[in-house]
């Protein structure tokens, strides 16, 4: 079990810490050294950061037909089109912006097993453009549902975003809401979802990770 998996439940995901320390501990150096105003900055900064790797609990829906969304954020799109990478079929694609003020902890859409783990080397054009999920840097999660159905979700990095964590792999049985990672400063989030499938969002809508539900299986 990886150090994040054991901090599933912590208000503050792992990754954050080094981020959350280093300004804090320039804080203490510059208020030391009797520079307060620079203090200040560099504390105040160490709660952003603190409150940008927030970690909430959410509430999963009960319906097991339901499919949550994988990220908070505002969504972009909702179309279908032909998923030619991993997939090959036609899928209907709902692309979700997370801004800096958003959650960026992902959780899984629906339950079952991981298929396989897919990192693409890639640009950090701006997350909002549509040539950002051929374009970026992305991790794709291939994920298999208990009655066989197939769901591909993309992290894909933005113009600020430099990291993207991923901390699921290949023959992983996942549970629905569970976390599975992050992008660090602004990113997008791609989800692929069969044709049998209802979408329930609609472009412009918020959503939160783990339980907004994102769609229906027929």
């Amino acid at each position: 079990m990886s150090p994040s998996e054991t901090w599933q439940g912590s208000p503050v995901v792992v990754e954050g810490i080094p981020f959350i320390v280093v300004p804090m501990a320039l804080a203490v150096l510059a208020w030391y050294l009797g520079w307060p105003k620079v203090g200040a900055v560099f504390f105040l900064l160490a709660l952003f950061v603190l409150w940008f790797f927030r970690n909430p609990e959410r509430t999963i829906p009960a319906d097991p037909k339901a499919i949550v969304s994988p990220a908070d954020g505002k969504v972009l799109s909702v179309e279908k089109v032909y998923e030619s990478r991993i997939l090959k079929a036609d899928a209907q694609r709902v692309s979700i912006f997370m801004g800096l003020t958003d959650v960026h902890v992902n959780r899984i859409p629906s339950s079952g097993r991981i298929l396989g783990v897919f990192y693409n080397p890639g640009k950090f054009i701006s997350a909002f453009k549509e040539k950002a999920s051929l374009e970026n840097e992305q991790q794709a999660v291939l994920l298999e549902t208990e009655t066989g159905q197939r769901i591909l979700f993309i992290q894909i990095a933005g113009l600020v975003a430099r990291r993207i964590v991923t901390w699921v792999h290949e023959g992983d049985r996942v549970e629905r809401g569970r976390r599975f990672g992050l992008i660090r400063f602004g990113s997008r989030m791609d989800i692929y979802l069969p044709l049998e499938s209802t979408i329930t969002v609609h472009p412009g809508d918020r959503v939160s990770g783990g339980s907004t539900v994102l769609g229906v299986w027929r």
